[in-house]
């Protein structure tokens, strides 16, 4: 083989390896960053304001409830774009609670006002609701020290004074 012909051919190579690279490059670069997963939205949106409840503490009936009245969500408008609101939707009814904790009657979007919640409740003298530290019932944050990890264990408690 003479030289000619090798060098030919060394440089179809390095041409197509450069192409391809270059090729790749282009597609890694161009590429939409991932999508926020339904989770990461639900944390997102919900969280920015209060915790972000975990969706086992509703069934889905209370999760459908809530997102049906965003507009009117406990006395503030929070309104979502149709793609977030159909993400945290997801995620809502994906880890809802199995079966209903509450009663007829109830309002169905309040985790404090279900009767699993009174009953896991039930010990805490009716006076530390109304405690600066806790202010409402809703405030998990307040006693459950590992609220926003999704833990709330009873061993974790601490009553604020």
């Amino acid at each position: 083989m003479s030289r000619s012909p090798q060098k030919r051919f060394d440089r179809i190579v390095w041409s197509a390896a450069l192409t391809y690279l270059l090729v790749l490059v282009g597609c890694e670069a161009s590429a939409a960053p991932p999508a926020p997963t339904d989770a990461a939205r639900f944390s997102a949106e919900c969280g920015s304001c209060h915790l972000a409840y975990p969706p086992r503490l509703l069934p889905a009936s209370g999760w459908q409830a809530v997102m049906d009245s965003l507009d009117r969500h406990f006395g503030v408008d929070a309104s979502l774009d149709p793609a977030s609101a159909a993400a945290i939707r997801r995620h809502l009814l994906a880890g809802a609670a199995p079966r209903a904790h509450g009663s007829p009657g109830e309002d169905p979007r309040r985790i404090s006002a279900t009767a699993w919640f009174r009953g896991e409740h039930r010990e805490v003298p009716a006076a530390s609701w109304r405690t600066p530290a806790v202010r409402s019932p809703s405030n998990c944050e307040a006693c459950h020290r590992q609220a926003a990890q999704a833990r709330f264990d009873e061993d974790s408690v601490q009553l604020p004074r």
